[in-house]
């Protein structure tokens, strides 16, 4: 009867388990990096563009392969999701590990692919804690968790996004930001004069926390690009190769 039960049990486990996980199982990162865009009604379908374009630029860029491989390990796991209210968050392409240009540009490739989908209202705190949830179907083993959150205004809906923050680095889980505080049309809001420091005082968090302001969309790829290489190879891992 145990033995019929233990049966059982793995076959429901196997069931629920998704294809990434599958895919991934038990297998060593350095990173497990979960890159989640603000897709608000804030962002117009020009900028949603300009941001996806960008995140694509830079994983296909030699420099973040290079920075990948500069881990112990020389793997990492990433996750691209979009979020807004705290009813919309979906995974866009799901967890992949990455060990290389080839694979990197592959993930590009998925990227590209998607589908682009704009929601309404902003909830940082949404978006927090659904990436949170995302870590626990990565199938990985990774020394470092991180959360690169992406937006371009205030969080007016749901929870205080310190709150979830909080929460996460009580996880262990770090979260950087890329404020985004691009000069808009006259007749569109424009980006509160202070959101850099508004991720810095309510957003980020954790061991090596940072941010980076984002003040001309023509920069926006290389922002991303230097941001994801200081995530990759972690802030007191360049530290220390500079002495």
């Amino acid at each position: 009867m145990n033995l019929r039960i233990k049966l059982v049990s793995a076959i429901v486990a196997l069931l629920l388990t998704t294809p990434s996980q599958a895919q991934n199982q038990n297998t060593a990162v350095d990173l497990a990096l979960i890159l989640a865009v603000d897709v608000s009604m804030s962002i117009d379908e020009g900028e949603a563009g300009v941001q996806r374009i960008g995140y694509i630029h830079a994983l296909r860029d030699e420099r973040v392969a290079k920075a990948i491989r500069s881990g112990p390990i020389g793997k990492i796991a990433v996750t691209y999701m979009e979020w807004s209210s705290i009813y919309h968050q979906r995974v866009v392409v799901p967890w992949r590990v990455i060990s290389d240009l080839q694979s990197a540009r592959a993930f590009a490739a998925e990227l590209d692919e998607a589908a682009l989908k704009s929601g309404s209202t902003t909830s940082i705190s949404g978006g927090i804690d659904f990436a949170v949830k995302l870590f626990e179907e990565s199938g990985v083993e990774a020394t470092r968790q991180v959360i690169d959150i992406s937006g371009d205004g205030y969080s007016d809906y749901g929870r205080p996004p310190m709150e979830a923050r909080d929460e996460a680095v009580a996880k262990g889980i770090t979260i950087n930001g890329l404020a985004i505080m691009n000069k808009r049309a006259d007749w569109k809001q424009a980006a509160p004069d202070d959101l850099d420091k508004y991720y810095r005082d309510n957003v980020i968090g954790g061991p090596g926390s940072f941010y980076i302001a984002v003040h001309n969309l023509n920069d926006f790829s290389q922002s991303v690009l230097q941001k994801l290489i200081l995530e990759i190879a972690s802030i007191q891992t360049l530290k220390k190769q500079r002495g």
